[in-house]
């Protein structure tokens, strides 16, 4: 780091903190969704693209054990879980449960089977198509009025999904208070500047509101995943000619990271430009020049 221009350098760090999915379709039946009201409600950016078809094919017993098979892109998977004491399996009315006599519960969930699934065998992939905000521009926000009004999400609609394949939403709810990441390089080149350069730091971690840290987190996503359905930013970020970035140059940032991290998330995401892998993690730097490339320099 001896080489490096200032003795300190801030990058900004945002992260999803919470997510909610369903299907496409679903976003047209209001009584179901009344039930995630709270975190749709809270939820700023949403994703729209593919995932593959899980279909429930049969269940059976063995011994202590309950045995659910699916099928998924024509291939068969099987789920293995124990009975709780006193459990058998039972069909009613074409129905699976599991029953002790007296009681009588359902099998596991549909979302805990789409997670186990995937952390199993790792078939449950999101092909990313668009990426979008829930930020009207007046300032309202409501991500399903947005959603299902949305004229890129009805294109993608009526051009189909692949075979096997379904239209799903994502919706990422991001962490509310603003963090930095702080570099200290005592071998800098320019050391005298220090103090003014921690000031704006701490200027930008108290003074980035929520409008503006979601408009940088869905255009470091859309950089990212390059998704074919949006257009502004592929290209254009990060630039000094964004208004969304200008407080991040005035104060001298050299760098922003949008991260996508979760250990429940029943899916990896991927696009043309971006493997499928459990997390991702966006990184720029905001400046050309070797000597500023402190967080994410190769």
């Amino acid at each position: 780091m001896d080489r490096k221009r200032f003795d300190i350098e801030h990058a900004l760090s945002l992260y999803a903190l919470n997510f909610f999915t369903l299907p496409a379709n679903a976003l047209y039946d209001r009584s179901e969704l009344e039930k995630y009201k709270d975190i749709i409600n809270k939820s700023h950016i949403y994703v729209v693209g593919f995932i593959p078809v899980v279909e429930f094919i049969s269940a059976k017993q063995d011994g202590r054990n309950l045995i659910m098979a699916f099928e998924i892109l024509s291939k068969n998977y099987e789920l293995l879980v124990n009975l709780p004491d006193y459990y058998d399996l039972v069909l009613i009315d074409d129905l699976w449960y599991i029953s002790d006599g007296e009681n009588i519960e359902s099998l596991p969930s549909e979302d805990w089977c789409l997670l186990q699934l995937h952390l199993r065998y790792d078939v449950s992939r999101f092909h990313v198509k668009y990426i979008g905000q829930a930020y009207g521009k007046n300032g309202s926000r409501n991500a399903l009025d947005r959603l299902s009004k949305h004229e890129k999400l009805q294109e993608i609609a009526i051009k189909g999904c692949p075979d096997g394949h379904k239209l799903q939403i994502l919706m990422l709810v991001i962490e509310p208070s603003n963090r930095i990441i702080t570099s200290f390089n005592p071998r800098a080149i320019e050391s005298k500047s220090g103090d003014a350069r921690i000031s704006a730091g701490l200027d930008k971690l108290f003074s980035t509101n929520e409008a503006e840290r979601i408009s940088l987190y869905e255009a470091a996503l859309i950089r990212y995943f390059l998704p074919q359905y949006n257009l502004e930013f592929k290209n254009s970020f990060p630039s000094t000619n964004l208004n969304i970035l200008k407080d991040c140059y005035e104060k001298d940032f050299s760098g922003l990271v949008a991260e996508v991290n979760f250990d429940d998330m029943p899916f990896s995401l991927y696009s043309e430009n971006v493997k499928a892998k459990p997390t991702h993690a966006a990184y720029y730097n905001l400046h050309d020049d070797r000597d500023r490339q402190i967080f994410f320099s190769t």
